[in-house]
């Protein structure tokens, strides 16, 4: 079923000018979320009263534009300014907890379909399945390293994982026509650097959207560090980019070249030895 006219996104045939331009044509409230995610938060609504935040958190945290919906919308309540910057909203569970069952519903199971607005652009819904499957990866690599690190802040790292690359989710649904030729210049080019391919399409770099949309939305400050590729002095910073650079490396199969560097810079982040991290990976991605 096609969407309402209203729910239908706003597609982008041009570049903005800058990070601003671009951060100016995105927001939280019409980003639609997961078929999968729609159809099974129908079902919990159906008996509403015997769900509970825990319940709901898996649903909500394994889709990371509705994971970005939720976050945001906490972030700009009255209640949610009132908690320490590092308190109570930085996970999905505890913004569930502060916004409450019902309201949650009311506010985001009726919420417009990634499959319903790129049904005609197959192409394009390709595209960003192949960004959501590396992002589930990124997520799992990420969580695995910091219980393995017995990290305090395991589940910020796993959604840091996860959201990493919602900026390109974002260009797949708002602008098609430019993520497919940057696909395109990548196809035709294997060595071409994404940055660079980015820069060519977009005019910007969207590691740089992604900062400035994290601080527009007002997600948490743990959060919004932890993805900033720049605070790379952070070992939990380390542990995000290495899990996004295993997921991208591996994504077709264990043969990439640059993949026994990535080996061993997890090795070190880990403190394990090389045979082990091989294990390790391989383990996680069975």
């Amino acid at each position: 079923m096609s969407p309402p006219e209203a729910a239908r996104p706003t597609i982008f045939a041009t570049p903005a000018r800058d990070v601003e331009g671009w951060a100016r044509r995105f927001d939280t409230a019409s980003m639609p979320i997961l078929a999968e995610t729609a159809a099974t938060l129908q079902g919990l609504r159906e008996n509403e009263d015997e769900v509970d935040a825990h319940l709901l958190t898996e649903t909500v945290a394994a889709d990371p534009l509705l994971t970005l919906k939720l976050l945001s919308h906490v972030a700009r309540s009255p209640r949610s300014r009132r908690v320490d910057t590092r308190g109570d909203v930085e996970t999905v569970t505890a913004a569930l907890v502060m916004l409450g069952i019902a309201p949650f519903f009311r506010l985001f199971a009726d919420s417009a379909v990634v499959e319903d607005w790129l049904g005609d652009q197959p192409e394009a819904l390709d595209g960003f399945r192949r960004v959501l499957v590396r992002a589930h990866r990124a997520a799992n690599f990420a969580t695995a390293f910091a219980v393995h690190r017995m990290d305090h802040d395991v589940a910020v790292i796993r959604e840091a994982a996860l959201l990493h690359d919602f900026a390109e989710m974002l260009v797949w649904l708002h602008a098609p026509k430019l993520a497919l030729e940057i696909a395109r210049l990548q196809a035709e080019d294997p060595a071409l650097r994404s940055v660079v391919a980015q820069e060519q399409v977009l005019n910007i770099r969207l590691t740089d959207l992604q900062q400035a949309l994290l601080t527009q939305w007002r997600l948490p400050p743990l959060l919004v560090k932890i993805t900033n590729e720049r605070q790379s002095e952070s070992v939990q910073v380390r542990n995000v980019l290495l899990a996004i650079r295993i997921a991208r490396h591996s994504s077709a199969d264990w043969d990439n070249p640059a993949i026994p560097d990535d080996v061993v810079d997890i090795a070190s982040l880990l403190n394990m030895r090389i045979e082990h991290t091989w294990a390790l990976l391989r383990d996680i991605d069975a």
